[in-house]
């Protein structure tokens, strides 16, 4: 009876030793191979794909593999973020790793640098999942503006708008364009290429234009760091109070010139009429 227990124990040692070398000989590796954009920008969507290594060995049996869903990711609704797989599965010619693709969103308040995102996976009979932090780059690319109206001459019909670059990202190709609206009429070009603007930086584009009181909607555009060309809404105060001085002080000055020039031709012909006469009165006298 004795004899018979002790096989039966040798037994289930050498089934779990077995157990236990087939699981050891699952020797799975995750990397993150792409991601696209890169860097990511906070607050829009990143692809991001895995490579696990390994896959290709019977041994592994049923592999599950998860990206987790924490800062600074997260998915659609509806998304399922777990892939499975069963393992040594592949034929000759094919590949003999798993590709992982997810499309995650990025959380607004990412900061700059490599995040770190998190994967796990199992395989074989195992409970217990293995996890593996991997790092997502993040840049905010995405530039803000803060515009003002710097000038506006309504005899030259000249408006003039003061625009500061607020990100810490610079921008090329920046474009400013008034779009049709009843608060203002355009005369001539209603876009301006403004230029390359570095981070707390402005600069000045001018139009043409009548604008009312109220306010003017401004489209923006420009280029960031990934070459992306972007698009922003921005709204301006105009209050014609505020260049009333300078515009009576135009018109006063334009008269004062007009009246400089009415004297000068007066004393022009003075002058010349009074040369005239002596002449005249000269020869009458010989």
């Amino acid at each position: 009876m004795k004899k018979r227990i002790l096989i039966g124990f040798f037994i289930l040692v050498v089934i779990f030793s077995f157990a236990n070398i087939s699981a050891e000989a699952c020797a799975l590796d995750v990397t993150l191979l792409n991601q696209d954009p890169y860097p990511a920008i906070p607050g829009e969507y990143v692809e991001i794909v895995f490579q696990i290594n390994g896959i290709e060995n019977p041994e592994c049996g049923t592999v599950v593999f998860e990206l987790l869903e924490k800062y600074p990711i997260s998915f659609d609704p509806n998304t399922n973020p777990i892939i499975t797989i069963k393992s040594g599965t592949f034929k000759r010619d094919y590949s003999s790793f798993l590709m992982a693709p997810y499309r995650v969103r990025v959380d607004s308040s990412a900061l700059d640098g490599n995040n770190p995102i998190e994967v796990q996976y199992k395989y074989a009979n195992n409970e217990n999942y293995e996890t593996k932090q991997l790092n997502l780059n993040i840049k905010d690319v995405k530039a803000d503006f803060e515009i003002y109206i710097k000038n506006y001459i309504p005899s030259t019909k000249e408006l003039t708008f003061e625009i500061l670059n607020t990100a810490k990202s610079d921008v090329e190709a920046l474009t400013i364009e008034i779009p049709k609206q009843d608060t203002i009429e355009v005369y001539g070009a209603k876009t301006n290429i403004v230029g390359d603007l570095d981070s707390n930086e402005y600069t000045t584009a001018d139009f043409t234009a009548v604008p009312k009181e109220g306010e003017i909607k401004l489209d923006i555009y420009y280029t960031d760091s990934t070459n992306a060309r972007r698009h922003l809404e921005k709204t301006v105060l105009f209050e014609p109070e505020y260049f009333k001085e300078e515009a009576e002080s135009t018109s006063t000055t334009t008269y004062v010139v007009v009246a400089i020039v009415i004297v000068i031709i007066i004393y022009f012909f003075y002058r010349k009429h009074k040369k005239k006469k002596l002449k005249e009165q000269q020869k009458h006298r010989r």
